[in-house]
């Protein structure tokens, strides 16, 4: 049965969005979703369903709604596509640190021109904007960086989340795991 990576934003930060990675396997499991496997807090998840990616963000999302009470925003990639978004890896030669070196997956493509506009906040940071990912490196860390406030806010259009080139790679290496299927 097909991998897929289910990304959500926004759960278990501070106190806002609380949900145990055990109970979430158990209510994705109990809806018949294969091999669930979470990878720390931050809503990373691993799993195994033979619907389209889109379809498994409306299940996922539709369980935490039932289960947990939060409409949350739940971004899906099959292992395929999470594959292509680390063999692309466009900032390679100079992102050095894998937890400063982020991916923001985006629900849909950004917006016509709204490269442009994250091009007049970034500063001395290096971004590449391919298809529904944006991959951003931060040299000096996302706690001051205008272009990780851009991407992080709701302001991009589309619905998004980030992780970094370490959990990227983690979730691709989790989703090749056939001992999981």
């Amino acid at each position: 049965m097909p991998r897929q990576i289910v990304l959500l934003r926004g759960i278990n930060l501070v106190k806002r969005n609380r949900i145990a990675m055990p109970e979430l396997r158990t209510a994705l499991d109990a809806e018949g979703f294969g091999g669930v496997q979470t990878y720390v807090q931050s809503g990373n998840i691993v799993l195994s369903s033979p619907a389209s990616p889109e379809r498994v963000a409306e299940q996922v999302n539709a369980t935490i709604k039932k289960r947990f009470g939060f409409d949350i925003v739940v971004i899906v990639r099959s292992h395929a596509e999470l594959a292509a978004v680390v063999q692309r890896n466009p900032l390679a030669k100079i992102a050095t640190n894998p937890s400063r070196y982020l991916v923001t997956f985006l629900s849909a493509e950004l917006p016509s021109g709204f490269g442009d506009q994250l091009a007049r906040v970034a500063n001395q940071e290096a971004f590449a904007v391919i298809g529904r990912e944006v991959y951003s490196w931060h040299r000096d860390g996302v706690g001051r960086s205008p272009l990780w406030e851009r991407l992080a806010s709701k302001s991009l259009g589309v619905a998004a989340t980030s992780r970094n080139w370490a959990t990227v790679t983690t979730l691709l290496a989790m989703a090749g795991d056939t001992t999981a299927r």
